[in-house]
This record gives structure tokens, C-alpha cells and sequence, in this order.
């Protein structure tokens, strides 16, 4: 017999509804399935108090109250979204026991829908890295393969929703972080337009790239769930003024036409197995009626180091406020001496990783080298957006693989900083542009998943959605 937790949300929410399951049982199952395969060690923390507000929505149904659209969904949070009451750590030993005292705008919407936090996911310790192998809890394993990453930085949120352990999670992605794990695990993951989700509450790596987004087992909950957290929200300044951004699945949307292909972003570094995936996918989107022209985009050779000098000078920026004072690890002793003791706090809270690109940050942004790097960098970025938009006067969207190569081995690549940054060369001009990116399954090479990436002017979801959907249709539940 099948269990409840192999079944999408809207399979879910549908027998809830007709009460032939409670929420409660659902959630029982859910965590016994946790902690079986706590071995991928997708899961910080778990929300102790889950049965109890499970039964209470079984209640309200029960009595026949209105309930929202996200009633009974168990969702995995990443653990830089801050959750009250529930410990909300980034990764890092630094705010270990850190217990916000509010709730980010996300996680105010999804719970105003009746939707439940199931926990809170591992991740690279502040979000800094592509593989959550640098995570002072321990790395987050592949469940299709535990001898790989499961990618980063959500790579908890994308395992635990590909393994079956969450049937919703939310990630967030400064770089790549939702669309990789989407693509390492095999679900799918979105980067929304910037300022289209709130980021009050989300705990910042680098603030102008990072947004909130959606991972699921299905389109339709990728969906829903992106309509329940965005819109409008007066604590962010950055969030657009949309009061009403709905992306219903019930009528068949319209699809792309013209896409392009940047050479750029297919000529060298991809697997052969990927190479092999995108082209066939390929063949798919032109059975779909939809034109592909190559286009050649010289400006995205500077794309990687435009993205970290960037995402690392925000980062140091950011990172400051941990002095054991305001933020962060807190010792018994040595504050006698205030310079010694903050030195001590972050040689002691932080991770090797963090403290590089601290360090890298301040450098960047250090006299006599800010115009030298951080200027040029923004200019850089500057012109990146100016060539999307060009491409998409002509184009409706662009697509690529999502990452160059499968899931890396564990170790493959934490050891070895630059190649693991070269790793997102296919995801951060989405960021630098602010517009969405898609990722969804276009097949497997070696037994492991490939990532399909689709990328659209801003506010372009809706397009993105329909035609994954389109694709998703056509290539059928058989995966090469």
C-alpha cells in the first residue's frame, strides 16, 4: 500500500478534505518517516508542537469552519527563516540557540492558509555554500544516493521533500541555492523576480541577490505554494506592489513560443550525461510548437566573479553584528578585553567558509579597493540586466541546464573553494538580473537527476509554471 507521504500536497489536501485521512495521522506518518532516514540528515530542528496544531485543523474541518488554501500542508522552512518559538540557527554554531522571538512575512502567510512547520532544514552554514556540507550540523546526504550532496545552500529543504520526509519546503536562493538542490534531488525549485516574496525575516547572506522560493514534488504545489507567500509587505522595502499574484494551475496557461539558448551557458564544463538531458529536452520543447534560437552573451565571463564579490561584500557587511554583544555565541569570559573577545566569539561561532568570504568581503570593500572591485562588479551586473532585458524584447525565455554535472560526491568539492563556486556559473545570472528561475526534472544521467532551468523577464512566473507544466505533460512520467 502506498503511503500518505509519497503523495503531492494536492493528493493530500484533496482526501482531508473528504476526510478519508486526518492531518494528525498524516503528520504521525510523516515523522516516523523522519526519523527512519535520519541518516540524510535533512532536519535541524522539528517542530515539537506539530500533532497538537495538526489536530486543531482536523477540528476545524470537522466543524465545518473555513480553512485556507494550505490546510494540513506540512512544510520543511530553511533554518534562516525565522520561525517563533522554534529554534532558527542558520547552519552555524553561532546562533545555535537562537529562538526568534516573530515570525518572517512567509511564514505569517503560510500560516495564515493553515499550513503547519514541519521543521527546519539543514543547510551551508549562512548560506554560504553550493553542496550543505558546511553546516555545523553535518552534511544533508542525497536520498537517491548517499554518497552524494544534495546540493546547497537548501539542501535540506530539497531532500527532504525529494525523500519523501516534507511534501512542501522552502528554501531560499542568493545563487542557485533553491535550483540547485532542485536539480542535485530531482524536484522542482524556484527563484522568484526579486522583490516579488518578502525577505523580512530571512536571516541575510547578501541582500540586493537573496529571495524566498518554493520547492515541491509537483508543479501545481510549486504553484500554490508561490501564491500563498507572495505580494506586498510594508517591513520590506524591496517587495513590489503587488496586492494579488495568484499562479491557479485549474486553466491551462499560456506557454512560451521563442526561447533562447546562451551559448555561453552550454559550450564547456557540462557533464556529457547533462549535455545529453538538455538536448533532449530540447526535442521536447520544439514538439511543444516552441521556436529555439542560440544567442551568444559575452558579458556572462564575468558573471561568477561579479556574483561573489557582490554576495561576499554584502556578506561582511551583514556578518558584523555577530560580536557576542548584540548577535550570536555568547562566553563566560575574556570580556575585559572587548577587541580579543569579539575575536574570540567569531573565531569560535564561525565556519571556515564564513570567515573566508568575511574576510574576502571587507577586503573588497576596504579603501583603495572598493572601486577597484565592488564599483566594477555592480557595473558589470548593471549591463547583465540591460542584455536580459534585450534578449527578452525578442525572447520569452531563456533555458540551460541548472547545474553543469550531477550531485558532486561528498567531499568532491567542499575541499576545493573555486571549483565549488565555478559550480553556479548557470544560476547566478538570474540573481545579478533579478529575474525568476525555474528548475524541474529533465531526466537522470549516471541514476541521477538532471535539472532543466528556465529563466523569464521579471514577473514572468505564471509563463514559467505553464510551460514546465506543457513540458511536463508531453514528456510524460518516464524519465530517459
Amino acid at each position: 500500500m502506498k503511503k500518505l507521504y509519497h503523495l503531492p500536497y494536492h493528493e493530500l489536501r484533496r482526501k482531508i478534505f473528504d476526510k478519508e485521512i486526518k492531518v494528525k495521522d498524516y503528520a504521525q506518518e510523516i515523522l516516523e518517516r523522519i526519523k527512519e532516514r535520519k541518516d540524510i540528515n535533512a532536519f535541524i530542528t522539528i517542530n515539537e508542537g506539530i500533532l497538537e496544531e495538526a489536530n486543531l485543523i482536523d477540528n476545524k474541518i470537522k466543524e465545518g469552519e473555513k480553512v485556507g488554501r494550505l490546510a494540513g500542508a506540512l512544510i520543511a522552512i530553511k533554518d534562516n527563516i525565522c520561525t517563533k518559538g522554534i529554534r532558527t540557527t542558520c547552519a552555524s554554531k553561532m546562533l545555535s540557540n537562537y529562538i526568534p522571538p516573530y515570525d518572517a512575512t512567509v511564514i505569517e502567510r503560510i500560516k495564515i492558509e493553515d499550513a503547519l512547520i514541519l521543521g527546519k532544514t539543514n543547510m551551508d552554514e549562512f548560506a554560504m555554500g553550493s553542496t550543505t556540507e558546511l553546516s555545523y550540523f553535518g552534511p544533508t546526504k542525497n536520498p537517491l544516493d548517499k554518497e552524494r550532496v544534495a546540493g546547497g545552500s537548501s539542501g535540506g529543504s530539497g531532500a527532504a521533500v525529494a525523500d519523501h520526509q516534507a511534501p512542501l519546503a522552502l528554501g531560499a536562493d542568493t545563487g542557485g541555492s533553491v535550483r540547485c538542490p532542485a536539480s542535485f534531488c530531482g524536484i522542482f525549485g524556484l527563484k522568484p523576480t526579486y522583490g516579488l516574496v518578502s525577505r523580512y525575516g530571512l536571516i541575510s547572506y547578501a541582500n540586493s541577490l537573496e529571495q524566498i522560493g518554493p520547492m515541491a514534488k509537483s508543479l501545481k504545489d510549486l504553484s500554490l505554494l508561490l501564491s500563498c507567500i507572495s505580494g506586498k509587505d510594508e517591513r520590506d522595502s524591496t517587495t513590489l506592489p503587488l496586492k494579488d499574484f495568484n499562479f491557479s494551475f485549474e486553466k491551462k496557461g499560456k506557454i512560451a513560443k521563442r526561447v533562447a539558448i546562451i551559448k555561453e551557458l552550454v559550450e564547456e564544463g557540462l557533464q556529457r550525461g547533462v549535455r545529453e538531458r538538455f538536448y533532449s529536452a530540447l526535442e521536447i520543447l520544439k514538439d511543444m510548437g516552441i521556436k529555439i534560437s542560440e544567442l551568444s552573451l559575452k558579458i556572462l565571463e564575468y558573471a561568477i566573479p561579479c556574483y561573489y564579490i557582490i554576495a561576499m561584500a554584502e556578506a561582511s557587511s551583514n556578518l558584523a553584528r555577530y560580536d557576542g554583544l548584540r548577535y550570536g555565541l555568547k562566553l563566560k569570559e575574556g570580556m575585559e578585553n572587548f577587541s580579543l573577545y569579539i575575536s574570540k566569539i567569531r573565531g569560535e561561532g564561525f565556519g571556515d567558509e564564513v570567515k573566508r568570504r568575511i574576510i574576502l568581503g571587507t577586503f573588497i570593500l576596504s579603501a583603495g579597493y572598493y572601486e577597484q572591485f565592488y564599483i566594477k562588479a555592480q557595473a558589470i551586473r548593471k549591463i547583465i540586466r540591460k542584455e536580459f532585458d534585450r534578449i527578452f524584447k525578442e525572447y520569452d525565455l531563456i533555458i540551460s541546464p541548472t547545474m553543469p554535472s550531477i550531485a558532486y560526491k561528498l567531499g568532491e568539492k567542499s575541499k576545493d573553494p573555486l571549483e565549488m563556486y565555478l559550480g553556479d556559473i548557470e544560476t547566478v545570472s538570474a540573481n545579478l538580473a533579478g529575474i525568476p528561475a525555474l528548475s524541474l526534472p529533465c531526466g537522470y544521467s549516471s541514476n541521477m537527476p538532471v535539472g532543466l532551468q528556465l529563466m523569464g523577464k521579471p514577473l514572468s512566473e505564471g509563463l514559467l509554471l505553464s510551460t514546465a507544466q506543457e513540458f511536463e505533460r508531453i514528456r510524460g512520467e518516464n524519465f530517459e
